[in-house]
């Protein structure tokens, strides 16, 4: 793999994973089974408030390409297929919702030493053209999202980063929502050992003129066990559990109380995922 500064979704990632990764006031269960022939089969229900939503996807690989497709309970089906290394460094992803006629799109990612690219275009008559990219190393990187739809001559997103990576720890700065936001995220490893780590999130919105402060941790209380908290500066206050209780099977309760209004339930998350 090659190391550089990735693409424009790894900055801020590792604070991201942190601060929200596993976090969820729903219940949802997930069951992953494989045929002799290597497809993986997996099935989930996802229950929100009185609402159940299930899906059953597949993923088969050959060689090269990966293809997964998946259907749900409004009978969508998803389909993406990727190409990985067609040429060094490039990967070709290919994907469409049926019976979305307008969904069609074609992404192209680029990873280099000292940049990462990714393009998409949708398969339709006016399509929305995506680019990204980043240039840099591995330790210092700056890049660019933009969205342009060619139906209306304009430009729908159009976001800026930079990101700093040392050996414990990553800072990196971004310029959302059309130059609206402004967010600043710092990720700290404390001790690889224990997998404990601290993280940061400051978003700044000049229209609103509001910030919000978002700070977290983890820490492994054994090789199978992970605890997160996280709180923010409107007294939303959130923890979560997640035991590996066999090999890549994983149970997860997180919860979360809004330490302003103590008198209000809390919300409380459950998530099981099997796997053989």
């Amino acid at each position: 793999m090659v190391k550089g500064p990735g693409l424009y979704s790894d900055i801020g990632k590792k604070a991201r994973d942190l601060l929200y990764r596993d976090y969820q006031s729903d219940h949802k269960f997930t069951v992953t089974t494989y045929t002799s022939n290597g497809v993986a089969i997996t099935s989930s229900g996802t229950k929100k408030g009185e609402l159940l939503l299930a899906d059953v996807s597949t993923k088969f690989v050959s060689k090269n390409i990966t293809t997964d497709i998946k259907v749900d309970t409004s009978s969508n089906v998803y389909t993406t297929v990727t190409v990985d290394e067609p040429a060094p460094g490039l990967k070709a992803i290919f994907s469409f919702v049926v019976p979305d006629q307008r969904s069609g799109k074609v992404e192209l990612q680029y990873l280099h030493e000292y940049a990462g690219i990714s393009t998409s275009i949708g398969l339709t008559a006016n399509p929305i053209v995506n680019f990204s990219g980043v240039v840099g190393t591995n330790v210092l990187a700056l890049g660019t999202d933009l969205s342009f739809d060619t139906a209306t001559g304009n430009f729908t997103k159009y976001n800026a980063g930079l990101s700093f990576t040392n050996s414990d720890l990553i800072a990196s700065l971004t310029l959302n929502d059309k130059g609206d936001t402004l967010t600043a995220a710092y990720y700290h490893t404390v001790s690889p050992l224990t997998n404990t780590a601290v993280g940061a999130e400051l978003s700044h919105s000049f229209s609103s003129n509001e910030n919000t402060l978002t700070i977290g941790s983890q820490h492994a209380l054994d090789p199978l066990t992970l605890i997160k908290t996280r709180v923010n500066n409107y007294g939303k206050a959130s923890a979560l559990i997640q035991h590996e209780w066999r090999p890549k099977s994983l149970f997860t309760i997180s919860g979360e109380v809004d330490t302003r209004a103590i008198e209000k339930s809390a919300k409380i998350g459950l998530a099981l995922a099997l796997k053989p």
